[in-house]
């Protein structure tokens, strides 16, 4: 690259230099000792982690805490929590912990079960029991109905029984056989007899007798046949009456044998279920529901009865049932008895405490529980026996915790959850019958009152997302909890550091840490959280590098691991993750993208961004280059001419021209034309990081002043030119200290920075080494003149009566706009009339002055 000429050998062009330049004042680079925070081991109180007690609790979210235990000790209604923040930061391990401490205070709560309906078998009833006792209910209903089964069937089958049955049975035999008897003497007094058929009983005729054919019942005198007739009429009568008689006769003993049934069913079931009643006799829903089995099984005693006849064993000789068949009967008789079975839904018998219920998949039928079907004889049908308890069954009296994504990720789960949350009732319905066009018939559970405490885990963007657009959140989530991702470096929070890690090697079965492996673990979270006073609470990162310093140790063979292995645990993360790193400093080693960290240059500079690979991120310079021309355009964007840049860039932008015409345009208007841009890139360009680079940029293009371009540059700028902090400071030192220290570390390179980041620099360690050599400089700058005067080594000048001090920075910038106004004015005035486009409107007559035909800058 072809440099530019020094301030000094400038020609007298009407741009160069008002006489000599005025050297810069010297600026002091940052000490060493302010570019990092050491941990000195010594400060420790132990020699390893065997010496320290694992952590009880959380670290240095004391905000949290307070908010979760109020929220989770407060009893009211929607006073449910949303605990906020970021993966890592321990939330989820801490809201455990503290959930489990306060449940474990607070008493079971009470079991569930589901039972018949007797009144609409659709609807099954809903027994709450205290705890344990539902299990033991399903039990003491099974031995029952054992019980009713066998002595229903011993008393059925007993001799007693049958001869009872016999005897009443026998009663409409005889009478039905004497009625037949004093009907036939009847009509044979009158000489007829009756004949039974296949049709039914028939009058015949008798002669001497005998009964008479068609022949001789012709040849009676017409007066007998007319007598015959009335008097089987007569009998025709009676046997209607006698058959009528017969048959109420039957009705009243049928009547009378069920009665009989009853009344041994009775007999055999009231002494079982009074002993069952007795048990719970402190449960009045459970004595009205056995009151209920009870009447129910004595009128279906006859249906118990036949179905245990058709399935008892064969008598000796008889035939054995087909197999089929015979699990078929079997079957059936079960089917009898299931409708008295007990369908425990929540057991909490062998609880101690609250319930604390994590669903890690938190679907609509898993929250909310499901009725299931079965195959019968080719279609599907339920009962109660298959309802199946959903987390908020396990958890209600107790808590429910639940990620917020999962829930509002998964279908219907995040309505029905505010659903039963606010109706306080846990209904229990499958999803096709809201979606169905035509209503089946299905089970309708008793709903179950809900008293449950949920707490929804997430990221704060989910929690302002929902409090915004969800106008039923706040009403049920009405605690928050924010987890921080930064701790306040102190003695107390670096002894509970030891602690965390002391817990991570005693869970994970790893090697103890020496104190010195400890500080080095603390500086990597100070390095994590990209500030010297604050410590990283992103535990799971910390927990990731504890493991991953066991395991260089174990490789060494080393029995403690040192400070040594956990520096080689963050090498080799770093090298695992920094392949893009390596591609895009390989392109800038062979020129391919160009950055020059050495000579001078006017109009460019090199600016620094950070790229975010997720996992990792890192520092890359970026070379940014700035063209003046005399004109009226302003200062314009490329990036953002383009759409490559983003809002917040486009706002930097903005605010620099804004000090630039604050600065230079209160005398004259701004008659330039200035193009800056990021050269070679190609994506979007974000933050406003870059604007102070890009006043440096264009300042050394309008004094003619080049720029070192071993000293790369960070900072935002306001309308004052006070440089402002930007994020990734750390990162962009380092990202520009590797491009020195491949091309060569001159001792003039370094890197720019505000001052208020001065306390977020925690660089490696060769990085430091390098300062501590005088082989690269950091400097605080708290202004763009300040930074200016570093890169040229000009001073950057002040004001005296509306007048720059002669050859500084602003003086030459200065008389070149100055310069550009004149002669822009002067190209206005050698315009005639003629010469003037149409379109303007300053030109009204040709006494118009032809200062206001020249444009104004945007």
């Amino acid at each position: 690259m072809t440099e530019n000429p020094s301030p000094a050998q400038a020609g007298p062009d009407g741009f160069g230099p008002h006489g000599p330049t005025v050297a810069a004042p010297t600026h002091q680079p940052l000490e060493p000792e302010q570019l990092r925070w050491f941990c000195d081991p010594a400060l420790l109180p132990f020699e390893t982690t065997e010496e320290v007690q694992p952590l009880d609790g959380t670290i240095g979210q004391d905000r949290a805490v307070r908010a979760l235990t109020f929220g989770l000790e407060m009893r009211s209604s929607g006073f449910n929590l949303f605990v906020a923040g970021p993966r890592g930061t321990g939330r989820s391990s801490t809201v455990d912990a503290y959930v489990r401490r306060v449940a474990e205070s607070q008493p079971a709560p009470a079991d569930w079960c589901y039972v018949h309906n007797f009144k609409d078998e659709a609807c099954p009833n809903a027994l709450r029991l205290p705890s344990g006792r539902a299990t033991a209910l399903a039990q003491d209903m099974q031995t029952l109905m054992d019980a009713v089964r066998r002595d229903l069937r011993r008393v059925f089958e007993s001799r007693e029984y049958r001869q009872q049955q016999q005897e009443t049975h026998q009663t409409v035999v005889d009478t039905r056989d004497r009625l037949m008897r004093e009907l036939g003497e009847r009509a044979q007094q009158q000489g007829v007899a009756l004949s039974m058929t296949p049709a039914g009983p028939m009058i015949v005729p008798l002669s001497n007798g005998r009964p008479m054919n068609q022949d001789e019942l012709a040849q009676l005198p017409e007066p007998e046949r007319e007598r015959l007739g009335e008097v089987g009429e007569e009998l025709a009568r009676s046997m209607r009456e006698m058959g009528e008689q017969v048959r109420q006769l039957e009705r009243e003993t049928h009547q009378r044998m069920i009665e009989q049934d009853a009344q041994v069913a009775r007999s055999t079931i009231e002494p079982l279920v009074r002993g069952l009643e007795a048990k719970y006799s402190d449960q009045a829903p459970v004595r009205e529901y056995l009151s209920q089995v009870q009447e129910d099984l004595i009128a279906r005693a006859e249906e118990i009865h036949r179905a245990a006849q058709a399935s008892a064993e064969p008598a000796e000789g008889q035939q054995p049932m087909p197999y089929p068949l015979a699990q078929l009967q079997q079957q059936r008789e079960e089917a009898i008895f299931d409708r008295y079975r007990v369908a425990v839904l929540v057991d909490n018998g062998g609880a101690h405490g609250a319930p604390v219920v994590m669903e890690t998949n938190p679907t609509y039928y898993n929250l909310l529980g499901r009725m299931e079907y079965r195959s019968q004889l080719g279609s599907m049908v339920t009962d109660f026996s298959m309802i199946k308890a959903g987390a908020l069954h396990r958890a209600n009296g107790g808590y429910l915790v639940l990620n917020a994504i999962d829930v509002l990720s998964s279908p219907y789960a995040w309505d029905v959850l505010k659903r039963t949350l606010k109706t306080g009732l846990l209904r229990i319905e499958n999803i096709g019958e809201q979606f169905t066009p035509i209503p089946a018939a299905t089970l309708r559970p008793e709903p179950i009152p809900l008293d449950v405490k949920v707490v929804l885990i997430g990221p704060p963007n989910v929690y302002y997302l929902l409090q915004f657009q969800d106008e039923d959140f706040s009403k049920l989530f009405r605690v928050r909890a924010d987890f921080d991702t930064e701790i306040t470096r102190t003695d107390e929070h670096l002894a509970r550091y030891a602690a965390f890690i002391a817990g991570q090697v005693r869970d994970g079965g790893l090697r103890h840490f020496h104190r010195g492996a400890v500080a080095k673990v603390a500086e990597y979270g100070a390095r994590l959280d990209d500030h010297q006073l604050k410590l990283s609470a992103r535990f799971q990162q910390i927990a990731d590098l504890v493991a991953e310093a066991s395991f260089w140790a174990a490789k060494a063979d080393s029995q403690l691991v040192m400070a040594e292995h956990v520096a080689q645990a963050v090498e080799e993360k770093t090298y695992r993750s920094s392949l893009m790193e390596d591609k895009i400093r390989e392109l800038i080693n062979d020129g391919t993208l160009l950055i020059d960290v050495s000579g001078e240059c006017q109009g460019q500079v090199n600016g620094l961004s950070v790229l975010d690979l997720g996992d990792y991120t890192f520092g890359r310079p970026m070379r940014i280059t700035a063209q003046t021309a005399l004109g009226a355009d302003g200062f314009t964007n490329l990036d953002r001419e383009t759409r490559l840049s983003g809002r917040i860039h486009s706002k930097g932008f903005l605010i620099l021209t804004s000090f630039l015409q604050s600065r230079y345009a209160q005398d004259k208007p701004l008659a330039i034309s200035a193009r800056i841009t990021f050269e070679q890139s190609y994506g979007e360009v974000e933050g406003d990081s870059a604007s102070s680079t890009e006043v440096y940029a264009l300042l050394s293009a309008l004094s003619g002043i080049p720029l070192r371009q071993g000293i790369a540059v960070t900072g935002s700028v306001n309308q004052r030119g006070e440089v402002q902090s930007v994020g990734g400071v750390t990162r962009k030192i380092e990202g520009f200290f590797d491009v020195c220290r491949i091309q060569g570390l001159t001792g003039e390179q370094g890197v720019l920075i505000p001052p208020s980041n001065v306390k977020n620099l925690m660089l490696r360690e060769d990085v430091v080494d390098a300062v501590r050599e005088g082989r690269f400089h950091i400097w605080a700058v708290a202004s763009v003149d300040d930074g200016m005067e570093i890169l040229t080594g000009v001073r950057a000048g002040t004001q005296r009566d509306g007048q720059w001090e002669p050859g500084t920075v602003n003086e030459r910038a200065d008389r070149r706009l100055r310069d550009y106004a004149e002669r822009l004015k002067g190209f206005g005035r050698s315009l005639g009339p003629a010469e003037v486009p149409e379109r303007s409107p300053a030109v009204v007559d040709e006494r118009t002055p032809r200062l206001e035909v020249w444009p104004t800058s945007r």
